[in-house]
Protein backbone atom coordinates (compact mmCIF):
# COMPACT_ATOMS: atom_id res chain seq x y z
CA UNK A 1 0.00 0.00 0.00
CA UNK A 2 1.35 3.48 -0.90
CA UNK A 3 0.59 6.45 1.33
CA UNK A 4 1.07 9.49 -0.86
CA UNK A 5 -1.47 11.76 0.76
CA UNK A 6 -0.01 13.48 3.82
CA UNK A 7 -3.43 14.01 5.43
CA UNK A 8 -4.07 10.31 5.15
CA UNK A 9 -0.78 9.60 6.97
CA UNK A 10 -1.64 12.10 9.73
CA UNK A 11 -4.85 10.22 10.45
CA UNK A 12 -3.13 6.87 10.57
CA UNK A 13 -1.46 7.27 13.96
CA UNK A 14 -4.47 8.29 16.12
CA UNK A 15 -6.71 5.75 14.44
CA UNK A 16 -4.23 2.97 15.06
CA UNK A 17 -3.71 4.00 18.69
CA UNK A 18 -7.45 4.34 19.17
CA UNK A 19 -7.99 0.82 17.90
CA UNK A 20 -5.42 -0.45 20.33
CA UNK A 21 -7.09 1.41 23.19
CA UNK A 22 -10.47 -0.05 22.39
CA UNK A 23 -9.38 -3.65 22.09
CA UNK A 24 -6.53 -3.96 24.59
CA UNK A 25 -6.77 -4.80 28.25
CA UNK A 26 -6.80 -1.82 30.68
CA UNK A 27 -3.30 -2.62 31.88
CA UNK A 28 -1.91 -2.26 28.34
CA UNK A 29 -3.81 1.00 27.69
CA UNK A 30 -2.19 2.55 30.75
CA UNK A 31 1.26 1.33 29.90
CA UNK A 32 2.92 4.49 28.49
CA UNK A 33 6.08 2.61 27.62
CA UNK A 34 4.23 0.24 25.36
CA UNK A 35 2.36 3.11 23.73
CA UNK A 36 5.61 4.95 23.04
CA UNK A 37 7.09 1.79 21.56
CA UNK A 38 4.12 1.41 19.24
CA UNK A 39 4.29 5.06 18.25
CA UNK A 40 7.95 4.67 17.35
CA UNK A 41 7.15 1.54 15.37
CA UNK A 42 4.44 3.32 13.41
CA UNK A 43 6.76 6.27 12.68
CA UNK A 44 9.42 3.84 11.45
CA UNK A 45 6.92 2.10 9.21
CA UNK A 46 5.71 5.45 7.91
CA UNK A 47 9.29 6.43 7.09
CA UNK A 48 9.81 3.19 5.21
CA UNK A 49 6.63 3.83 3.23
CA UNK A 50 7.97 7.28 2.30
CA UNK A 51 11.23 5.72 1.11
CA UNK A 52 9.36 3.17 -0.96
CA UNK A 53 7.15 5.89 -2.44
CA UNK A 54 10.20 7.91 -3.45
CA UNK A 55 11.84 4.87 -5.03
CA UNK A 56 8.70 4.28 -7.05
CA UNK A 57 8.64 7.95 -8.12
CA UNK A 58 12.29 7.76 -9.21
CA UNK A 59 11.62 4.54 -11.14
CA UNK A 60 8.60 6.14 -12.83
CA UNK A 61 10.62 9.24 -13.74
CA UNK A 62 13.43 7.10 -15.17
CA UNK A 63 10.95 5.02 -17.21
CA UNK A 64 9.29 8.18 -18.53
CA UNK A 65 12.65 9.69 -19.48
CA UNK A 66 13.68 6.47 -21.19
CA UNK A 67 10.42 6.36 -23.12
CA UNK A 68 10.91 9.94 -24.29
CA UNK A 69 14.37 9.13 -25.68
CA UNK A 70 13.64 5.64 -27.05
CA UNK A 71 13.39 5.19 -30.85
CA UNK A 72 9.89 4.68 -32.22
CA UNK A 73 9.29 1.70 -34.52
CA UNK A 74 6.78 2.24 -37.32
CA UNK A 75 4.96 -0.39 -39.37
CA UNK A 76 1.84 0.41 -41.35
CA UNK A 77 0.24 1.28 -44.65
CA UNK A 78 2.76 4.10 -45.20
CA UNK A 79 5.81 1.85 -44.94
CA UNK A 80 8.21 0.53 -42.34
CA UNK A 81 10.91 2.29 -40.36
CA UNK A 82 11.98 3.90 -37.15
CA UNK A 83 12.53 7.41 -35.85
CA UNK A 84 13.89 9.19 -32.81
CA UNK A 85 11.49 10.16 -30.04
CA UNK A 86 11.83 13.85 -30.93
CA UNK A 87 11.19 13.16 -34.63
CA UNK A 88 14.45 14.76 -35.73
CA UNK A 89 15.85 11.53 -37.18
CA UNK A 90 13.79 9.14 -39.29
CA UNK A 91 14.37 6.23 -41.65
CA UNK A 92 11.73 4.60 -43.86
CA UNK A 93 11.54 1.59 -46.12
CA UNK A 94 8.86 1.86 -48.80
CA UNK A 95 8.29 0.12 -52.09
CA UNK A 96 6.17 -0.55 -55.14
CA UNK A 97 5.70 -3.67 -57.25
CA UNK A 98 3.62 -3.73 -60.43
CA UNK A 99 3.05 -7.01 -62.27
CA UNK A 100 1.31 -6.82 -65.68
CA UNK A 101 -0.14 -8.96 -68.40
CA UNK A 102 -0.09 -7.10 -71.74
CA UNK A 103 -1.81 -7.88 -75.02
CA UNK A 104 -1.34 -6.06 -78.33
CA UNK A 105 -3.71 -6.36 -81.27
CA UNK A 106 -4.48 -4.49 -84.49
CA UNK A 107 -2.67 -4.11 -87.79
CA UNK A 108 -0.15 -1.38 -86.82
CA UNK A 109 2.36 -3.68 -85.10
CA UNK A 110 1.52 -7.29 -86.01
CA UNK A 111 4.70 -8.68 -84.43
CA UNK A 112 4.16 -7.07 -81.02
CA UNK A 113 4.74 -9.57 -78.21
CA UNK A 114 2.09 -10.42 -75.63
CA UNK A 115 2.87 -11.70 -72.15
CA UNK A 116 3.65 -11.06 -68.52
CA UNK A 117 6.08 -8.41 -67.33
CA UNK A 118 7.29 -6.92 -64.07
CA UNK A 119 6.71 -3.27 -64.95
CA UNK A 120 8.17 -1.82 -61.76
CA UNK A 121 10.01 -3.35 -58.82
CA UNK A 122 11.23 -0.44 -56.74
CA UNK A 123 12.22 -0.46 -53.07
CA UNK A 124 12.73 3.02 -51.62
CA UNK A 125 14.96 4.03 -48.75
CA UNK A 126 14.35 7.51 -47.42
CA UNK A 127 14.86 9.47 -44.25
CA UNK A 128 15.51 12.68 -42.38
CA UNK A 129 18.42 13.81 -40.21
CA UNK A 130 18.42 16.78 -37.85
CA UNK A 131 14.85 17.52 -38.87
CA UNK A 132 15.74 19.50 -41.99
CA UNK A 133 17.90 17.30 -44.17
CA UNK A 134 16.47 14.41 -46.12
CA UNK A 135 17.51 11.75 -48.59
CA UNK A 136 15.90 9.27 -50.94
CA UNK A 137 17.33 6.32 -52.84
CA UNK A 138 15.20 4.21 -55.20
CA UNK A 139 16.73 1.42 -57.30
CA UNK A 140 14.82 -0.20 -60.18
CA UNK A 141 14.65 -3.93 -60.82
CA UNK A 142 11.70 -4.06 -63.24
CA UNK A 143 11.85 -5.27 -66.84
CA UNK A 144 14.98 -7.33 -66.17
CA UNK A 145 17.19 -4.33 -65.46
CA UNK A 146 18.92 -2.71 -62.53
CA UNK A 147 19.17 1.06 -62.43
CA UNK A 148 18.99 4.05 -60.11
CA UNK A 149 15.61 5.79 -60.41
CA UNK A 150 15.90 8.38 -57.63
CA UNK A 151 18.96 9.41 -55.66
CA UNK A 152 18.80 12.85 -54.08
CA UNK A 153 19.40 14.96 -50.99
CA UNK A 154 17.04 17.59 -49.56
CA UNK A 155 17.60 20.65 -47.41
CA UNK A 156 14.19 21.69 -46.07
CA UNK A 157 14.84 25.17 -44.71
CA UNK A 158 11.14 26.01 -44.65
CA UNK A 159 7.92 25.03 -46.40
CA UNK A 160 8.59 28.04 -48.62
CA UNK A 161 12.13 26.99 -49.56
CA UNK A 162 13.47 23.49 -50.17
CA UNK A 163 16.69 22.69 -51.97
CA UNK A 164 17.07 19.35 -53.77
CA UNK A 165 20.21 17.96 -55.39
CA UNK A 166 20.69 14.69 -57.26
CA UNK A 167 18.65 12.59 -59.67
CA UNK A 168 14.89 13.16 -59.48
CA UNK A 169 11.82 14.35 -61.40
CA UNK A 170 12.15 17.94 -62.62
CA UNK A 171 9.00 19.79 -61.59
CA UNK A 172 7.48 20.40 -65.03
CA UNK A 173 4.60 18.03 -65.79
CA UNK A 174 1.49 17.54 -63.67
CA UNK A 175 0.94 13.84 -64.31
CA UNK A 176 4.67 13.08 -64.15
CA UNK A 177 4.84 14.41 -60.59
CA UNK A 178 2.26 11.87 -59.46
CA UNK A 179 3.74 8.79 -57.85
CA UNK A 180 3.78 5.61 -59.95
CA UNK A 181 1.26 4.09 -57.56
CA UNK A 182 -1.15 7.04 -57.77
CA UNK A 183 -1.66 7.42 -61.53
CA UNK A 184 -5.15 6.52 -62.72
CA UNK A 185 -4.19 4.71 -65.92
CA UNK A 186 -1.67 1.90 -66.00
CA UNK A 187 0.62 3.94 -68.26
CA UNK A 188 1.07 7.70 -68.27
CA UNK A 189 0.01 9.82 -71.22
CA UNK A 190 1.89 11.01 -74.30
CA UNK A 191 2.49 14.31 -72.50
CA UNK A 192 4.56 12.57 -69.80
CA UNK A 193 6.11 9.74 -71.79
CA UNK A 194 6.85 11.46 -75.13
CA UNK A 195 7.35 15.19 -74.49
CA UNK A 196 8.23 16.29 -70.95
CA UNK A 197 11.33 15.14 -69.02
CA UNK A 198 11.08 12.08 -66.81
CA UNK A 199 14.08 12.25 -64.46
CA UNK A 200 17.31 14.20 -64.66
CA UNK A 201 20.43 15.11 -62.70
CA UNK A 202 20.43 18.59 -61.28
CA UNK A 203 19.53 21.09 -58.61
CA UNK A 204 16.18 22.68 -57.80
CA UNK A 205 14.60 25.17 -55.40
CA UNK A 206 10.92 24.71 -54.60
CA UNK A 207 8.34 25.63 -52.02
CA UNK A 208 4.78 26.48 -51.04
CA UNK A 209 3.71 30.02 -50.24
CA UNK A 210 0.49 32.00 -49.65
CA UNK A 211 -0.92 29.46 -47.22
CA UNK A 212 -0.05 26.60 -49.58
CA UNK A 213 -2.07 28.13 -52.39
CA UNK A 214 0.94 28.64 -54.64
CA UNK A 215 3.62 26.08 -55.42
CA UNK A 216 6.78 26.98 -57.31
CA UNK A 217 9.87 25.11 -58.52
CA UNK A 218 12.91 26.22 -60.49
CA UNK A 219 15.89 24.09 -61.43
CA UNK A 220 18.97 23.56 -63.53
CA UNK A 221 19.68 20.10 -64.99
CA UNK A 222 21.92 18.28 -67.43
CA UNK A 223 18.97 17.97 -69.81
CA UNK A 224 17.23 14.92 -71.28
CA UNK A 225 15.48 14.20 -74.56
CA UNK A 226 11.67 14.20 -74.78
CA UNK A 227 10.25 11.79 -72.19
CA UNK A 228 13.79 10.82 -71.31
CA UNK A 229 15.58 9.80 -68.13
CA UNK A 230 19.21 10.49 -67.36
CA UNK A 231 21.72 8.08 -65.91
CA UNK A 232 23.90 8.93 -62.91
CA UNK A 233 27.04 9.39 -65.02
CA UNK A 234 28.82 12.58 -66.08
CA UNK A 235 26.93 14.68 -68.63
CA UNK A 236 27.88 14.15 -72.29
CA UNK A 237 28.25 17.91 -72.91
CA UNK A 238 28.40 21.20 -71.03
CA UNK A 239 24.93 22.38 -72.08
CA UNK A 240 22.39 22.73 -69.27
CA UNK A 241 18.61 22.92 -69.17
CA UNK A 242 16.57 25.26 -66.99
CA UNK A 243 13.15 24.23 -65.70
CA UNK A 244 10.34 26.13 -64.03
CA UNK A 245 6.82 25.54 -62.81
CA UNK A 246 4.15 27.60 -61.09
CA UNK A 247 1.02 25.85 -59.85
CA UNK A 248 -1.82 27.28 -57.78
CA UNK A 249 -4.68 25.83 -55.75
CA UNK A 250 -6.50 29.11 -55.08
CA UNK A 251 -9.49 27.61 -53.24
CA UNK A 252 -7.83 24.86 -51.20
CA UNK A 253 -8.82 26.40 -47.84
CA UNK A 254 -12.48 26.93 -48.74
CA UNK A 255 -15.50 24.67 -48.72
CA UNK A 256 -16.95 25.69 -52.07
CA UNK A 257 -17.28 23.75 -55.29
CA UNK A 258 -13.88 24.90 -56.59
CA UNK A 259 -11.82 23.63 -53.68
CA UNK A 260 -10.26 20.86 -55.78
CA UNK A 261 -9.29 23.16 -58.67
CA UNK A 262 -5.61 23.59 -59.44
CA UNK A 263 -3.85 24.98 -62.49
CA UNK A 264 -0.46 26.17 -63.62
CA UNK A 265 2.26 26.04 -66.23
CA UNK A 266 5.65 24.37 -66.49
CA UNK A 267 8.43 24.49 -69.01
CA UNK A 268 12.08 23.92 -69.89
CA UNK A 269 14.65 25.97 -71.76
CA UNK A 270 18.16 25.10 -72.90
CA UNK A 271 20.38 23.79 -75.65
CA UNK A 272 20.65 20.17 -76.74
CA UNK A 273 23.57 19.22 -78.92
CA UNK A 274 24.16 15.72 -80.22
CA UNK A 275 26.17 13.85 -82.80
CA UNK A 276 25.42 11.13 -85.34
CA UNK A 277 26.66 8.64 -82.71
CA UNK A 278 24.60 10.12 -79.86
CA UNK A 279 21.70 12.09 -81.32
CA UNK A 280 20.06 13.32 -78.07
CA UNK A 281 16.73 12.85 -79.85
CA UNK A 282 13.81 10.66 -78.73
CA UNK A 283 11.63 8.02 -80.29
CA UNK A 284 7.89 8.46 -79.79
CA UNK A 285 6.10 5.46 -78.26
CA UNK A 286 2.52 4.25 -78.31
CA UNK A 287 0.58 3.94 -75.00
CA UNK A 288 1.84 0.42 -74.26
CA UNK A 289 5.46 1.67 -74.30
CA UNK A 290 6.51 -1.34 -76.40
CA UNK A 291 6.13 0.08 -79.94
CA UNK A 292 7.23 3.36 -81.54
CA UNK A 293 5.31 5.31 -84.16
CA UNK A 294 8.02 7.86 -84.98
CA UNK A 295 11.82 7.55 -85.11
CA UNK A 296 14.35 10.07 -86.32
CA UNK A 297 16.77 8.83 -88.94
CA UNK A 298 20.05 7.58 -87.50
CA UNK A 299 22.03 10.43 -89.07
CA UNK A 300 19.82 13.16 -87.50
CA UNK A 301 20.92 14.82 -84.26
CA UNK A 302 19.90 17.63 -81.92
CA UNK A 303 21.62 20.84 -82.89
CA UNK A 304 20.64 23.74 -80.68
CA UNK A 305 17.86 25.30 -78.67
CA UNK A 306 15.14 23.19 -77.13
CA UNK A 307 12.12 24.65 -75.34
CA UNK A 308 9.07 23.00 -73.81
CA UNK A 309 5.85 24.54 -72.51
CA UNK A 310 3.09 22.76 -70.58
CA UNK A 311 -0.13 24.38 -69.30
CA UNK A 312 -1.90 22.00 -66.91
CA UNK A 313 -4.86 21.69 -64.56
CA UNK A 314 -6.79 19.29 -62.37
CA UNK A 315 -10.18 19.37 -60.67
CA UNK A 316 -11.52 17.12 -57.91
CA UNK A 317 -14.97 17.24 -56.36
CA UNK A 318 -16.36 14.38 -54.34
CA UNK A 319 -15.81 11.09 -56.22
CA UNK A 320 -15.02 12.79 -59.56
CA UNK A 321 -11.62 13.88 -60.80
CA UNK A 322 -10.31 15.39 -64.03
CA UNK A 323 -6.76 16.08 -65.17
CA UNK A 324 -5.88 18.00 -68.35
CA UNK A 325 -2.45 18.71 -69.72
CA UNK A 326 -0.82 19.99 -72.89
CA UNK A 327 2.85 20.07 -73.86
CA UNK A 328 4.83 21.13 -76.89
CA UNK A 329 8.51 20.97 -77.67
CA UNK A 330 10.56 22.99 -80.11
CA UNK A 331 13.89 21.39 -81.05
CA UNK A 332 16.57 22.39 -83.54
CA UNK A 333 17.82 19.38 -85.50
CA UNK A 334 20.33 18.74 -88.25
CA UNK A 335 21.22 16.08 -90.78
CA UNK A 336 24.09 16.62 -93.19
CA UNK A 337 23.52 20.13 -94.59
CA UNK A 338 19.82 20.21 -93.72
CA UNK A 339 18.68 21.93 -90.52
CA UNK A 340 15.25 22.78 -89.11
CA UNK A 341 13.37 23.64 -85.95
CA UNK A 342 10.75 20.95 -85.38
CA UNK A 343 7.70 21.40 -83.16
CA UNK A 344 5.92 18.37 -81.74
CA UNK A 345 3.09 18.37 -79.21
CA UNK A 346 0.79 16.18 -77.11
CA UNK A 347 -2.25 16.61 -74.91
CA UNK A 348 -4.57 14.58 -72.73
CA UNK A 349 -7.82 14.81 -70.79
CA UNK A 350 -8.50 12.06 -68.25
CA UNK A 351 -11.48 11.62 -65.92
CA UNK A 352 -12.08 9.32 -62.98
CA UNK A 353 -15.18 8.41 -60.96
CA UNK A 354 -15.13 6.48 -57.69
CA UNK A 355 -18.24 4.33 -57.80
CA UNK A 356 -18.03 3.55 -54.08
CA UNK A 357 -18.15 7.20 -53.01
CA UNK A 358 -14.62 7.93 -51.83
CA UNK A 359 -13.21 11.39 -52.46
CA UNK A 360 -11.08 11.65 -55.60
CA UNK A 361 -7.69 13.30 -55.25
CA UNK A 362 -4.35 13.86 -56.93
CA UNK A 363 -2.90 11.29 -54.55
CA UNK A 364 -3.96 7.66 -54.18
CA UNK A 365 -7.31 6.28 -53.03
CA UNK A 366 -8.05 5.04 -49.52
CA UNK A 367 -11.17 2.82 -49.53
CA UNK A 368 -13.90 3.62 -47.05
CA UNK A 369 -14.41 -0.13 -46.59
CA UNK A 370 -11.21 -2.11 -47.29
CA UNK A 371 -11.75 -5.46 -48.94
CA UNK A 372 -12.30 -8.28 -46.43
CA UNK A 373 -12.70 -5.98 -43.42
CA UNK A 374 -16.22 -6.46 -42.01
CA UNK A 375 -17.47 -7.52 -45.43
CA UNK A 376 -15.95 -4.51 -47.19
CA UNK A 377 -15.62 -4.51 -50.99
CA UNK A 378 -12.81 -1.98 -51.34
CA UNK A 379 -13.05 1.02 -53.66
CA UNK A 380 -14.04 0.80 -57.34
CA UNK A 381 -13.10 3.46 -59.87
CA UNK A 382 -13.92 4.03 -63.54
CA UNK A 383 -11.41 5.96 -65.66
CA UNK A 384 -11.52 7.35 -69.19
CA UNK A 385 -8.94 9.24 -71.24
CA UNK A 386 -8.39 10.79 -74.63
CA UNK A 387 -4.90 11.80 -75.78
CA UNK A 388 -3.01 12.82 -78.90
CA UNK A 389 0.60 13.07 -80.01
CA UNK A 390 1.42 15.05 -83.16
CA UNK A 391 4.70 15.25 -85.07
CA UNK A 392 5.80 18.30 -87.07
CA UNK A 393 5.05 17.75 -90.76
CA UNK A 394 8.54 19.04 -91.62
CA UNK A 395 10.00 16.05 -89.81
CA UNK A 396 8.93 13.88 -92.75
CA UNK A 397 11.03 15.71 -95.33
CA UNK A 398 14.57 14.81 -94.33
CA UNK A 399 14.51 13.65 -90.70
CA UNK A 400 12.29 10.53 -90.36
CA UNK A 401 13.58 6.96 -90.38
CA UNK A 402 11.65 5.51 -93.32
CA UNK A 403 12.89 1.98 -92.56
CA UNK A 404 10.66 1.87 -89.49
CA UNK A 405 6.92 2.26 -88.95
CA UNK A 406 5.98 5.92 -88.68
CA UNK A 407 3.01 8.26 -88.44
CA UNK A 408 2.42 11.99 -88.14
CA UNK A 409 -0.26 11.64 -85.50
CA UNK A 410 -1.36 9.13 -82.85
CA UNK A 411 -4.85 9.52 -81.36
CA UNK A 412 -5.82 7.31 -78.43
CA UNK A 413 -8.95 6.77 -76.38
CA UNK A 414 -8.98 4.50 -73.37
CA UNK A 415 -11.15 3.06 -70.60
CA UNK A 416 -10.20 1.41 -67.37
CA UNK A 417 -11.39 -0.03 -64.07
CA UNK A 418 -9.43 0.18 -60.81
CA UNK A 419 -10.20 -1.94 -57.76
CA UNK A 420 -8.50 -0.71 -54.60
CA UNK A 421 -8.56 -3.58 -52.10
CA UNK A 422 -6.98 -1.28 -49.52
CA UNK A 423 -4.68 1.72 -49.53
CA UNK A 424 -1.69 -0.42 -50.60
CA UNK A 425 -3.14 -3.03 -52.95
CA UNK A 426 -4.84 -2.51 -56.32
CA UNK A 427 -6.02 -4.44 -59.36
CA UNK A 428 -6.42 -2.52 -62.64
CA UNK A 429 -7.50 -3.27 -66.20
CA UNK A 430 -7.16 -0.87 -69.17
CA UNK A 431 -8.06 -0.92 -72.83
CA UNK A 432 -6.69 1.71 -75.21
CA UNK A 433 -7.12 2.01 -78.97
CA UNK A 434 -4.77 4.14 -81.02
CA UNK A 435 -5.39 5.24 -84.59
CA UNK A 436 -2.56 6.62 -86.73
CA UNK A 437 -2.54 9.09 -89.58
CA UNK A 438 0.07 10.55 -91.88
CA UNK A 439 3.62 9.35 -92.29
CA UNK A 440 5.80 8.42 -95.21
CA UNK A 441 7.56 5.49 -96.84
CA UNK A 442 6.57 1.87 -97.17
CA UNK A 443 6.02 1.45 -93.41
CA UNK A 444 3.83 4.44 -92.74
CA UNK A 445 1.06 3.72 -90.26
CA UNK A 446 -1.61 5.90 -91.87
CA UNK A 447 -5.06 4.34 -91.32
CA UNK A 448 -3.81 1.57 -89.01
CA UNK A 449 -4.65 0.90 -85.38
CA UNK A 450 -3.10 -0.54 -82.24
CA UNK A 451 -5.27 -2.14 -79.53
CA UNK A 452 -3.62 -2.35 -76.14
CA UNK A 453 -5.18 -4.34 -73.28
CA UNK A 454 -3.39 -4.66 -69.95
CA UNK A 455 -4.12 -5.98 -66.47
CA UNK A 456 -2.06 -5.15 -63.40
CA UNK A 457 -1.71 -6.11 -59.77
CA UNK A 458 0.02 -3.42 -57.71
CA UNK A 459 1.36 -3.45 -54.19
CA UNK A 460 2.61 -0.09 -52.93
CA UNK A 461 3.45 0.92 -49.39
Amino acid sequence: MTYKNQTYRALLLPLFIGSLSATSVPALANDQTEIERLKNLIEELDQRVKVLDRKREIASEEASAKQKSAPVLVAGENGFGFKSADGQFEYKLRGIMQLDYRNFDGDAFPTAINGFTARRIRPTFEGTVFGKYGFRFTPEFGENKAAVVDAYLDARFDTAAQLRFGKFKPAVGLERLQGAGDIKFIERSYVSNNILPNRDLGLSLSGEVLNKKLNYAFGVFNGVSDGGENTTTQDVNSEKEFTGRIFTNPFNDSDNFLRGLGFGVGGTFGNSTGTTAASNLPSYKTPGQANTFFNYATSVFANGQRTRLSPQAHFYNGPVGVIAEYADVSQQVKVSTNAATLKNDAWQVAASWLLTGEDASYKGVKPNSPFGANGGLGAWELVARYQENNIDKDAFTNFVDTTKANAASAKTWGLGLNWYLNQSSKFAVNFEQTSFSGGTGLKKLDGKTENFAVARYQLAF
